[in-house]
């Protein structure tokens, strides 16, 4: 039986999840490039959680100086895991952009065991390749230039991802949720500042209200209950319950944005959902 802290634990990483889904809406509601994209939701996010800790005294003092480059380098990552995520949705549809982007439980999978020590289990590489034949089977058969460009943008996200997570995990039993997420929020918005000056984009009121509950709402918060969660519960586990995703995105872009899946995408996302809740919640 499951105790108290994984179970809450679980909770908050399946809630982050479905958070995460709904994120990706927005890379057809803003009209910007990625990178901008990206930039916005990084720079909002940063900002809400510098309140969150200055407002809960947990101040922002780190324990060495040095873990400020190690969260420069996770930060860089974060950017280019977003900025890959916009781009694989706006050059094919929400759906498959994340569908694509869900490939990250297998890198997790067959990377775990060189970041922990610990060797996955049958079951758990099972689950992820059956999980990955249900990415496969959403994916149209037959693709255009864009649509090709997206899947492959769409995995490149599921890479730093699954690496991102890896890293992460260290670092979650080390400081609370809200600083590790405040700093690779701040470092991403300042890796992304300089492609600002090349794109010279201009905002709407809508646009930046936009972009301020996507940094607010959809990551501040969707990040510190992921992060959080992943004190009780395994990275591998937490990266088979994150295949819910596509899943949420997909039905939310059919109501709001019109985007209806096909047969493929509605099975595929059938087996992506089976797989996510056999995934073993052990720590």
């Amino acid at each position: 039986m499951k105790g108290f802290g994984e179970r809450q634990g679980l909770l908050r990483v399946h809630l982050a999840v479905l958070l995460f889904g709904l994120s990706g809406l927005f890379g057809k509601l803003l009209g910007h490039h990625s990178l901008v994209i990206a930039w916005g939701r990084t720079v909002f996010s940063s900002l809400t959680l510098a309140g969150v800790l200055a407002a809960g005294g947990k101040g922002f003092r780190l324990e060495k100086r040095r873990d400020l480059l190690a969260f420069w380098g996770l930060g860089a990552l974060l950017a280019f895991h977003w900025s890959s995520f916009y781009r694989a949705i706006q050059l094919s549809t929400v759906a498959l952009g994340l569908i694509s982007f869900s490939t990250f439980p297998i890198f997790i999978t067959f990377l775990e065991p060189r970041f922990t020590g610990k060797k996955s289990g049958r079951r758990e590489v099972a689950l992820a390749l059956c999980s990955f034949c249900g990415v496969l089977l959403a994916t149209p058969f037959s693709l255009s230039s864009e649509m090709l460009g997206g899947v492959l943008w769409g995995c490149a996200s599921g890479f730093s991802y699954a690496l991102l997570g890896l890293c992460n995990q260290r670092w979650a039993g080390r400081l609370p949720a809200a600083k590790i997420s405040f700093y690779e929020q701040l470092f991403a918005a300042v890796s992304l500042t300089p492609c600002l000056l090349w794109l010279r984009p201009s905002f709407s009121l809508a646009d930046l209200g936009l972009l301020a509950l996507l940094g607010a709402v959809f990551t501040a918060l969707s990040h510190t209950l992921f992060i959080s969660g992943l004190k009780t519960v395994r990275a591998q586990t937490a990266g088979v319950i994150s295949t819910l995703e596509p899943v949420y995105g997909t039905l939310f872009a059919a109501l709001l944005l019109g985007e209806t899946p096909g047969w493929r995408q509605v099975l595929g996302g059938l087996i992506v959902l089976a797989c996510a809740a056999a995934a073993p919640g052990e720590h």
